[in-house]
């Protein structure tokens, strides 16, 4: 019988060798304990990477579009503040003018265009939000509020409204030049004739929100609101009983337009609650393309736990020969 040995310096390279090629295997099997994915993934896809950068690249369109909906959200739910803002307001000077109207008395008509004037300032703030630095109504144009200062608004306003006296004069006037062209769209609106493009929020589906603060509703509430704060100007000389049956034909008027308001906040409802639907069908495409990516390169945290118990076992059981083996010696085998 031949007996095969080998010299003490092939023995320690040996033993170097394994214990590197141990600890290789620790680190990889300390990686996937800590991660939950395999390290070797080649491997475990037999080099085949075409399902797993598939499922990446409709994860990655799904990082986009839920960027693009968490945008159009805070962007309807802005406008959405705002319409409320102007429904309120609406709400509180029609109940004004509807109350002041039945009064003859100048300091009365005087007090409706005063807090008409506040009500008008807060309609043009509200139009002119903005959300993530977008002008929320002012169509393309988002860099740029839509709607200058109240007192600009009223001056050109009183400038169309010189030498009326009568009710009909007066609201046909104001309407006249809230609807031409030439009027309120080209002397006070600053946004863009163009609304926005369509807000695409998920694969196949888009949203749109062509609302500008030129929206017909948005115009009446605030040309009559501003005739109403416009009209108690001396300057004018509209006479007091024109004013009273004028404050009464506007608070008519605005409680109609209360209702186009409504009506708009309910297109931009409409609005939300697509973006809200798109966004939770889109979170659940993530959530069931995850765990198909997680199949494809998870490492079963059982089974990796057990095989780096047994690596470090055989780690120490290695150790153990190599301190062995360093004390061997002849005098200590001749003892």
């Amino acid at each position: 019988m031949s007996l095969t040995s080998i010299g003490d310096l092939a023995r320690g390279l040996t033993l170097k060798t394994r214990a590197t090629d141990i600890k290789n295997q620790i680190e990889t099997l300390s990686y996937e304990m800590a991660t939950g994915k395999v390290q070797d993934v080649s491997g475990r896809l037999d080099g085949d990477y075409s399902h797993l950068l598939d499922l990446d690249r409709s994860l990655a369109r799904l990082d986009a579009f839920q960027v693009a909906t968490s945008e159009a959200g805070l962007f309807t739910d802005a406008m959405q503040l705002s319409l409320t803002t102007v429904d309120h307001s609406v709400s509180e000077i029609t109940a004004s003018l509807l109350s002041f109207g039945t009064s003859n008395q100048a300091v009365t008509h005087e007090n409706a265009s005063v807090q008409a004037q506040n009500e008008l300032d807060t309609v043009i703030s509200a139009l002119n939000t903005r959300a993530g630095g977008r002008s929320l109504f002012s169509g393309t144009a988002t860099d740029v509020s839509p709607l200058p200062p109240a007192q600009t608004l009223l001056a050109a306003l009183k400038t169309e409204l010189t030498g009326a006296v009568t009710v009909a004069d007066i609201r046909q006037r104001a309407e006249d030049w809230f609807n031409d062209p030439a009027g309120f769209d080209a002397v006070i609106y600053r946004g863009s004739a163009t609304t926005l493009s369509p807000m695409q929020i998920s694969e196949s589906e888009s949203v749109r929100v062509p609302v500008t603060a030129t929206d017909p509703a948005l115009k009446a509430a605030l040309r009559d609101i501003a005739v109403a704060a416009a009209v108690a100007d001396p300057a004018l000389g509209i006479p007091r009983d024109q004013r009273t049956d004028l404050f009464k034909q506007l608070g008519v008027d605005l409680a109609n337009t209360q209702n186009e308001t409504v009506n708009l906040r309910a297109r931009i409802g409409v609005a939300e609650a697509r973006i809200e639907q798109a966004a939770t069908r889109n979170n659940a495409a993530r959530t069931s393309l995850e765990y198909s990516r997680n199949k494809l390169i998870a490492a079963d945290p059982y089974e990796t736990a057990a095989q780096l118990q047994t690596v470090q076992f055989q780690l120490e059981s290695l150790y153990s020969v190599t301190v062995r083996n360093a004390n061997l010696s002849l005098v200590n085998f001749l003892r």
